[in-house]
């Protein structure tokens, strides 16, 4: 029930906020190509801004967003080729070196393990691949911070485990990714601080 509430909710909040938010997610995911792997599509906001020569395997773990995204991925904007599924981001089924891009929009906050999901992104990983996301993270600012973190136990439970106090960036680096491109954006609809970054498995990567 929960799960379905929080579909419902977030299903709502994704509609009112994507023409605020059309712009970055093109300039995020519009020039990929190949095999591309989107983690916590939620109800499916980026897909009318992939290219179509971009092959993508979108997933969430929740199965009532999932129907959603396929109602998203059938319809007439969407020029990609687009499979979803379910799955787990901190335990993909997925084969070492499968994707050319992994895309997460707005998702990072409520895995479970952040360090664990960002080793599985680098495993599925081609060497070269692309990280691209655009997540919301801690303030910069030392009492928005200690805010985010005070509001965080109570905010997670209505948000779907969502973590108002990630230091996203930071675990990116730790899990050993080149950081290509770094921008923390004001987007309308989204009062916390953000974070649109593209980052690169190294090329000499065996893992």
């Amino acid at each position: 029930m929960r799960k379905r509430l929080f579909a419902w909710l977030y299903g709502r909040f994704d509609r009112r906020t994507r023409d605020v938010t059309a712009g970055l997610r093109a300039d995020l995911v519009g020039d990929l190509t190949g095999e591309i792997l989107e983690i916590g599509c939620g109800p499916g906001g980026n897909f009318a801004h992939y290219a179509t020569g971009a092959r993508v395997t979108a997933t969430d773990y929740n199965e009532h967003m999932l129907e959603r995204a396929r109602t998203e991925a059938a319809s007439e904007p969407v020029a990609a080729s687009i499979a979803v599924e379910r799955a787990d981001a901190d335990a993909l089924r997925f084969p070492t070196a499968s994707f050319d891009a992994v895309v997460s929009t707005l998702v990072l906050c409520s895995v479970t393990s952040l360090d664990r999901t960002l080793d599985e992104i680098r495993r599925v990983l081609r060497p070269g691949g692309e990280l691209r996301l655009w997540e919301h993270v801690r303030s910069a600012n030392r009492l928005l911070a200690a805010a985010q973190t005070a509001a965080t136990p109570l905010y997670r439970p209505l948000a779907d485990g969502c973590h108002l106090n990630r230091d996203t960036g930071a675990a990116v680096r730790r899990a050993g990714f080149e950081v290509l491109s770094e921008d923390h954006p004001t987007v309308g609809g989204h009062p916390l601080p953000n974070l649109v970054m593209i980052a690169r498995k190294p090329l000499d990567s065996d893992a």
